[in-house]
């Protein structure tokens, strides 16, 4: 399975006639392809060409004679490729880099090229700029790039009886916070580069999406993957935007499916299984002092209810058990005394234990 979109830094001089006989030649000889001018003028000390593969895939290269380099490279000549098809054997040996990594100019005239390819092929994705700005690098993936966007046009990006425009504003929502911006491309890999549609995955990694912008709307500042000294990587640390509050705080999240979608037959036992797998890992062996943040936003109302009537314990305290619904409006309860402040996220039902 292909990662999300890199590009590939290929050190020299290149031009046009070696772009044909390096790069063009062994395109067309095994998939059949041609190479044009850009759609967008490159940056100033750039010369640019753009690569139509007869399957459907896309490539750009972009070079300069200059002092180029991405972070951390020393400069001189060089190009960068960048597609969702096969590489050339003449770019095999080139190291990749994320669209952070290369110098701002490239990143982002690619980034015009291939968003104005991506709403031409996608035109549902025109009101939401932000989303396809962030979910560019699987979007356009060389194995995600249909499963990934069916993800959100086909399945509501795991909301059940919702539809596609009342998810996509709420992705947007979520996104044009910025709070995630920083970590793109590793928190868009999580929808996975897979061609095959893996609804389980794709909807357990938009709870982490709905948990960040919970924290956001409660006053947090969040940072992604933070590694704990077991080895594993917890989903969240979250910090007082105000300082007033004791400091940082670690934050997991998981998405149980609802009973309709596993063995468990009812909604209070798939939250509970959900949570012991989670628990009889990374979480018991950290030794406590994460918040487990319960996302049963994949719930229809009749599964939803008789959680939020009986409230059970899951196995884990301190969590907040919630359902997120794509207008924004969230529900929930908590179990433990939960070192966070949600009450301007979540609305509340009794709680088992309050707040402190």
């Amino acid at each position: 399975m292909a990662r999300p979109l890199r590009f590939r830094y290929a050190p020299g001089r290149w031009s046009k006639p070696r772009l044909r006989s390096d790069v063009l030649q062994p395109l067309d000889d095994n998939l059949g392809a041609t190479m044009d001018g850009p759609w967008y003028r490159p940056p100033s000390g750039y010369d640019a060409v753009r690569f139509a593969i007869d399957n459907g895939d896309t490539a750009l290269f972009i070079w300069t004679d200059g002092d180029d380099g991405p972070a951390g490279v020393d400069g001189g000549p060089s190009g960068y490729w960048l597609g969702n098809t096969e590489t050339p054997s003449s770019l095999w040996r080139t190291e990749k880099y994320g669209f952070s990594e290369v110098p701002y100019p490239v990143s982002r005239w690619a980034e015009r090229e291939l968003l104005a390819q991506l709403r031409m092929e996608s035109p549902w994705l025109g009101p939401y700029d932000h989303l396809a700005w962030f979910f560019l690098p699987v979007f356009l993936s060389k194995d995600g790039r249909e499963s990934t966007r069916s993800f959100f046009i086909d399945h509501a990006a795991g909301f059940p009886n919702a539809s596609a425009e009342e998810a996509l504003q709420h992705y947007e929502a979520v996104l044009h916070t910025g709070a995630l911006d920083g970590y793109r491309e590793e928190m868009a890999g999580k929808l996975g580069t897979s061609e095959q549609l893996d609804l389980t995955r794709m909807t357990a990694a938009m709870g982490e999406f709905n948990v960040a912008k919970l924290l956001v709307e409660a006053g947090y500042e969040i940072t992604p993957e933070i590694t704990v000294t077991t080895g594993h990587a917890i989903d969240f640390r979250a910090e007082p935007a105000d300082n007033d509050d004791n400091g940082a705080v670690l934050v997991e999240v998981t998405r149980p499916l609802p009973p309709d979608r596993r063995a468990a037959n009812a909604a209070t036992t798939a939250i509970k299984e959900t949570v012991k797998t989670k628990t009889d890992g990374q979480l018991n062996a950290h030794a406590g002092g994460i918040v487990l943040l319960v996302d049963c936003s994949s719930f229809p109302d009749p599964d939803w209810q008789p959680i939020i009537a009986e409230q059970p314990e899951v196995g884990h305290r301190p969590a907040v058990v919630f359902r997120r619904r794509p207008d924004g409006t969230t529900t929930g309860y908590r179990t433990g005394r939960l070192p966070l402040s949600l009450d301007d996220a979540i609305d509340f039902t009794t709680d088992n234990e309050p707040a402190g």
